[in-house]
Parts: C-alpha cells; structure tokens; sequence
C-alpha cells in the first residue's frame, strides 16, 4: 500500500488535521494541497523513484509536499531549514534530488546551494489548487521500495543518508499507535521538526488515527505552552534538551495542562532526576520513555508507564513487531549487568543507507540493525543504556559512561542541561570536561559542581572542569553537539600549548 493512502485512509473530510497559529487545516484541505504539488510535481517530470528535497518549517506547505511525493512514487528528501548554502549543495549533490518543494522565506538564504537542475516548487502552487481532486490522482509504490530518504542526526560524524521504505514507515506507525493508544481524539504539539525521523512519526501516526498535529516552535516556550492550553492538545513530544529547558527554566511544572494525556521523550537519555520531576509535573498523564534511531525509521522501544517506578532508566523492551537483543563481541546475549550492543530486527528496519556499501556491512547484518549503543540489561530483560561507544570516557584506566556523570551533575537543581567529554590527558588518559547551562539568575560556579561531584562519584568519574554556557551547541533535531564540543576544547588546549612553547623560547616573555 502506498504510504500517502496509508497515512490519510482514516481520516475524515471535515475533521481537523492541522492547526498553524489561528489557521486551521481539515483533511479534505491537506488532500487538496497535496493533489495540487502532486500535479505539479507531474507536470515538470518527476517519475516514480525521482527523488524530491523538502525544505520549509513545519507547515501544511511541508505536509502536503511530503504526501504528493510519496502518493506519486517518488522519494522524500527532507532538508533541515538550518543548513547554510554550502552544507545543502553538499548534501543535494549527493542525493541529487529532481526537484525541491522550498518556502519562499529560505530560498534567498540557500539559494546558492539550490542546483540549476533542480526544479523548484514554492507555496504559491497552493493556491492554484481548485479543480484538483485528490481521488483522480494516480498511486504508485510498492511497499518494498524507497519512500523516503533521512538524514542521520550527525552528532558524532558526517549525516549519512538512511533509506526508509513504505514498508518500514508503516511498519513503525502502526507499532507507535499500538502502545500509544492513539485515537482520532488525540492532537499532539509537533514542535520536532518534521524533517527529523521523532517529527516525522508525530506526523504518521496522528494523521493515521484521523487525530491533529498543532504546529509551534521552541524557539520562545511560554508561547508554546500557552498554544498547548489554547488547543487542548493530548499528547507533547520532546528530545532531553527540551524537556531540561520545560522543568528547569520555565512554569511547565506550574501548570495544569489538563487535556495532556501523554508524554513521548526519546532523541537521547533523559536524566532519571529529570524523568522524576517530569512525572511529577504532569501527573495526569502518562510519560513514555523510548528509544529509536533514525535507521529503525523512528522507534525501537519504549517503556510502559506503569513500570517508571520500579524500571527507572531503562528504555523498557522492543515495540511491537520489533526484537531486541544486547550481544557482546562474539554475538551472544549478555547476562544482566553485563555490557554489550543493542542489535533490533524488524520489518521498521531500514534497508541500508544510500551508496554506502562499508557503513552498510557494519551496520546491517542479516536484516539486523547493530545500533552502536552500549547497554544491560536486567534479569526481567529490561535494556538499560549505557552510553554511545564514541561517547565514553577512559579515565584513570576506567571506561566511564559520559551520562553517569551527567546524571550526577543534574542532581543540582540549578543545572538545565549537562554534557560530559574526554580530553587527552597524560595523567588520567582523559580528563573528564563537564559542561553545563543554569537556570536564569543562577549564580552557581564551576567549583561548587565540583564540590557536589567529589562525595557522590567515584574518583575516576568525578569532573576534572567545568564549564558554564548559555547554551550547548545542537544540531537541526535539538540533540547535544558533543563532537563540537570536543574540537572546541581540543583547539583551547592545542593553543595553551603552543602560548606556553612560545613563553618558553622568548626569555622576555619567561616569568
């Protein structure tokens, strides 16, 4: 089945599909849009397997382009808005994408990295949607082949380019609506853009279920707050940085939100400290802690409400559909308390990334996904995250998982947000560099962290500096930067060096 036919199968003409400031948007008007860019697509010559980029804020433009290129059989190739000009030339000449569906207020910002082959489709395509009827449109894709091409969240590396086909979004989709009980009166705050695997499976699964997406940003919290009251919205959705900033710095806990009925956390691991105050925040709803990777289309696991007093900090176990298992280097299953790698099977499970045949063999073995993340797992065959393996910390002779520390450090209430790093040092082997953000008017100091450090971790774990910001660096998805983070402090520490080699080959510069 196409997933365009999938995704707005259920839901009804007159029902609320989107709601973008004080504009309201019912499925018949998301339909309409949407035949409108599919015959646009089809007039400038956009065939089946062509791939088309999408480059816009959350928006019925954003959703209605995403539809027609996949009810027409073509590949979706969502572009983040934050990309400068070189960055999205790097990525269209890899992808090569026939045409690009772009808002207007980016074109002059990114036009430079906007090929001349490609053909450009703006909003304005919109308004010449009369006389184009969703139900005469043709419908092409089998369920095996590509629908759309993701960028990974490059966190630690170069984005590559994840292959999810019709199969595996559905796949996912249906798994999400499953655990979630999600019902046509469910409307979600989509303040994840749509162009990141999280945003795109808000997008999925509430327009299957017939519910509604509310769009916003996070750029000023209180207004999205007062968006989610004004809008009865049941359900909100965040990565850690989100919901550090909600409960830390602003009056998210002061406040009722009495239509929200769930919670979804994933994009990373949120504190146990946290997790405890986002409960008690919003105790009439049900928080979900999950875990997923953009290869795996959106999620892999999640954990069960009910179990958040007695399984704290784990993810819980595979969603439906989805098998999860923790191996050590010889393949075989880790015995509780012992570390290994989560590897995932099921039909969610991208195919592979796009004209990478050695991060293929890696990656994906027999139809598995080997996820890179290091976790345990209990005697009840709970998986407990360890730590990305480019993340942990050898200090003192000891692998060191960069989120103990963080959940250490956040233990002070002042602290928003944390993130632990290596540097090379010749004592420790690695000095371990925590930095952090403060709530507003915070006078705390890189010593009294410290302080708060030393009786609560072992030597080997407790932070060597610390650094206060205003903000940690974060990609297009709201996740830490830690790779930044690290060639920042390299480059300090190479350029001490070089000051203190030049002190000592200048005597009138010697002390």
């Amino acid at each position: 089945m196409n997933t365009t036919d999938y995704l707005l199968e259920l839901g009804q003409d007159q029902a609320i599909a989107l709601i973008d400031g004080s504009k309201s948007y019912s499925y018949y008007d998301l339909k309409n849009a949407s035949a409108c860019l599919a015959q646009e697509l089809l007039a400038v010559g956009i065939n089946p397997t062509d791939r088309v980029g999408v480059i816009g804020a959350n928006s019925l433009f954003w959703a209605a382009a995403y539809l027609a290129i996949l009810k027409i059989g073509a590949i979706a190739v969502p572009f983040p808005v934050t990309l400068t000009a070189s960055e999205l030339q790097t990525r269209q000449n890899f992808v090569q994408c026939k045409a690009i569906c772009v808002e207007k207020r980016y074109y002059q910002r990114l036009q430079g990295g906007l090929t001349t082959e490609a053909r450009l489709i703006f909003e304005d395509s919109l308004k010449k949607s009369e006389g184009v009827w969703w139900a005469t449109l043709p419908t092409y894709g089998d369920e095996q082949d590509d629908a759309v091409y993701l960028f990974t969240s490059g966190t630690t590396a170069r984005p590559r380019v994840v292959r999810l086909t019709h199969r595996n979004i559905q796949a996912n989709t249906t798994s999400i609506i499953e655990y979630l009980e999600l019902t046509s009166a469910d409307r979600v705050m989509a303040i994840l853009p749509f162009h990141y695997c999280f945003g795109t499976s808000l997008l999925h699964t509430h327009l299957r279920v017939g519910g509604s997406v509310v769009l916003s940003r996070f750029l000023y919290p209180e207004t999205m707050l007062d968006t989610m009251e004004k809008t009865h919205c049941t359900g909100l959705a965040g990565v850690p940085s989100i919901y550090q900033t909600l409960l830390r710095n602003t009056t998210f806990p002061k406040r009722e939100l009495k239509s929200l009925r769930h919670i979804q956390q994933a994009g990373g691991k949120l504190q146990t400290v946290l997790i405890k105050e986002l409960i008690a925040a919003v105790p009439q709803a049900k928080v979900f802690i999950m875990y997923g990777q953009t290869e795996a289309t959106a999620r892999l696991s999640y954990l069960p409400p009910e179990l958040l007093h007695t399984k704290l900090g784990s993810v819980g176990q595979g969603i439906p559909g989805v098998t999860l298992s923790v191996i050590n280097e010889s393949g075989v299953a880790v015995q509780p308390g012992e570390v290994g790698e989560i590897v995932a099977r099921g039909d969610n499970i991208s195919p592979g990334y796009l004209d990478e045949p050695e991060a293929n063999a890696k990656k994906f073995k027999d139809g598995a996904l080997y996820s890179g993340d290091l976790a345990t797992v209990d005697e009840d065959g709970f998986i407990f995250v360890v730590d990305r393996k480019d993340d942990f910390i050898k200090s003192y002779g000891h692998r060191v998982s960069s989120q103990d520390i963080e959940s250490g450090v956040l233990e002070m209430p002042e602290i928003v947000a944390a993130a632990a790093i290596g540097l090379p040092d010749l004592v420790r082997g690695e000095a371990i560099r925590v930095y952090v953000t403060l709530r507003a008017g915070s006078e705390l100091t890189p010593e009294q962290i410290i302080a708060h450090c030393k009786p609560r971790m072992a030597h080997h774990m407790v932070p060597q500096s610390v650094v206060i910001l205003q903000n940690l660096p974060l990609n297009e998805n709201g996740k830490v930067l830690k790779s930044v983070l690290r060639q920042q402090a390299i480059a300090e520490l190479e350029a001490q060096e070089k000051g203190a080699e030049a002190c000592v080959a200048s005597p009138e510069l010697s002390i």
